[in-house]
């Protein structure tokens, strides 16, 4: 299996070196490498930065408070990571464009609207700022979350304050886990497409991935693109093995215990203050997204026949990539698992990682010059493709969740299984899976989602008769139809959402059931 993905990464990039060298010395191309590389590079580093800053802010209050409804709150910030860039990016549309909830209320009230520029830079890193920093804000969290006990009675018999807890305490904790998140971030930034699609406001803030769509799309400039595509897998690349020096970012997926150490005074008020600007800014564009979409435009949507198509390819694809996600990350986790021998432990995991490298516009760029170099029909193998490619890209999570927990097993209960001489099918049915099964869930549940909200890899191979719910939902605003946009975006939330509820628990409790 290891292999099979090394191979595949492996053509994928083929086809875009080989596309490159087969050009004529003389080939040029319009596109303005240097300003979209510093461009790119700056928007990713900004949101790096605010990410990190709102995120650790947020971890420290979420740490300290405790109230109803706290899990809940928990909960909306770890769903940061499956909420679709397209819906976030036009929920802000819906709360601070021309028409949105903010302008009316000033005009109402002050009789002019606030006009605030929504497109460019600064939505971009508003965007950004919400999914990356709710984010950082979990993983953060659940660093906190395992300080010691210990350490907290003796900071409490010391009489720390506030300010000083954070400095002894909890900055020690959490300083180690920023270098690797802050790559992570970076990475997610650096390769985003939808939020800057949507809110870029033009080519002065275009990245490259979005260079790479419009070369490939628009302009069919396939020598630009893949001078493009080459130039991101180097600073991937380059961002992933600096990245793996760094201490490794806990998963964060799981409740949050808290702490019954609390603040008083002005610590506690900035405690508060903080929750409740962060849940506003991460809420109320998911709420603007429910409230316009599930209105009269929603109805209207029921009724076309192409919305029934691309939700049906939209389900299809997305459970099809995660069934693939399990298969893939369950084979390649039970192999590591099973030797100690580092370098093949590394050989097996290491092809899963391949996204953080190539991501998914530049995915689609070589499956689509492999397929065209194999004089296939790419509307033909569209659907594999795209199968494929959001394989590809949930599979990095889908290793790191299910790694750690299989060595444990291996490690712990390795000698036992050996005794009891069980055949690998019993193995796996009687101990590891019942031991597994919620993380199981967590994976099929991340694949989906990403697989439903991704338009990175279906703008590439998308036509009139093959489309997901985001192609369609960029379609609709293209054409204007912003109540057909709001109603898809609605419902691509909502189905986002109960997946990621629904699908672990379903998968916990198959799993308890046998154990």
């Amino acid at each position: 299996m290891a292999a099979a993905v090394a191979l595949l990464v492996v053509l994928v990039l083929w086809s875009i070196a080989a596309a490159a060298s087969s050009e004529p010395a003389s080939a040029r191309t319009a596109i303005d490498v240097p300003h979209l590389l510093a461009m790119t590079a700056i928007q990713a580093g900004l949101t790096t930065v605010l990410s990190l800053v709102v995120g650790t802010a947020l971890a420290w209050a979420l740490n300290r408070l405790r109230f109803p409804g706290r899990d809940l709150i928990v909960g909306l910030f770890a769903s940061a990571i499956v909420t679709p860039g397209i819906v976030v990016a036009f929920g802000l549309l819906a709360v601070w464009g021309r028409s949105g909830w903010i302008n009316i209320l000033s005009e109402t009230v002050f009789g002019a609207p606030l006009n605030v520029p929504i497109f460019g830079l600064g939505g971009i890193l508003a965007a950004h700022l919400i999914l990356d920093g709710a984010f950082a804000a979990r993983i953060l969290l659940t660093r906190l979350d395992a300080i010691p006990t210990a350490r907290l009675k003796t900071g409490q018999s010391l009489a720390l304050s506030a300010w000083q807890r954070f400095a002894v305490i909890d900055w020690p904790t959490i300083r180690g886990t920023l270098p690797g998140l802050g790559a992570i971030i970076f990475l997610l930034a650096f390769t985003s497409f939808p939020v800057v699609l949507l809110l870029g406001g033009g080519p002065a803030n275009q990245t490259l991935e979005v260079a790479i769509y419009t070369a490939v799309r628009l302009d069919f400039d396939l020598y630009g693109a893949v001078i493009l595509a080459l130039v991101q897998i180097a600073v991937c690349t380059t961002v992933v093995l600096a990245a793996a020096a760094f201490a490794p970012v806990p998963p964060s997926l799981g409740p949050s215990r808290g702490q019954r150490w609390s603040d008083a005074g002005a610590a506690r008020a900035a405690q508060w203050l903080i929750l409740v600007v962060s849940i506003l800014g991460f809420a109320l564009p998911l709420a603007a997204i429910l409230f316009d979409g599930l209105g009269s435009g929603l109805e209207a949507l029921l009724q076309r026949a192409a919305f029934w198509r691309s939700l049906g390819t939209s389900l299809g694809i997305a459970t099809l990539s995660a069934a693939l996600t399990l298969l893939l990350a369950l084979c390649l986790c039970l192999g590591r698992a099973a030797t100690r021998s580092l370098p093949l432990r590394t050989g097996i995991a290491a092809p899963s990682y391949a996204y953080l490298a190539v991501p998914a516009v530049v995915l689609a760029l070589g499956f689509f010059l492999l397929v065209r170099g194999l004089g296939l029909d790419p509307a033909l193998a569209a659907p594999a493709i795209v199968i494929l490619a959001n394989t590809l890209l949930a599979l990095p999570f889908a290793v790191a969740t299910l790694g750690p927990p299989l060595d444990a097993i291996a490690q712990s209960r390795g000698r036992l299984i050996r005794s009891l001489n069980l055949s690998g099918v019993r193995q796996f049915t009687q101990v590891e899976w019942p031991l597994i099964g919620r993380e199981a869930g967590v994976v099929v549940a991340l694949a989906f989602c990403f697989s439903l909200g991704d338009l990175g890899v279906i703008a590439l191979f998308g036509t009139q008769d093959f489309a997901t719910l985001p192609l369609l939902m960029v379609r609709a605003l293209g054409a204007y139809r912003t109540n057909d946009a709001a109603a898809i975006a609605a419902l691509m939330l909502c189905l986002t959402i109960f997946a990621f509820v629904a699908i672990p628990r379903l998968f916990g409790s198959s799993a308890d059931a046998r154990a």
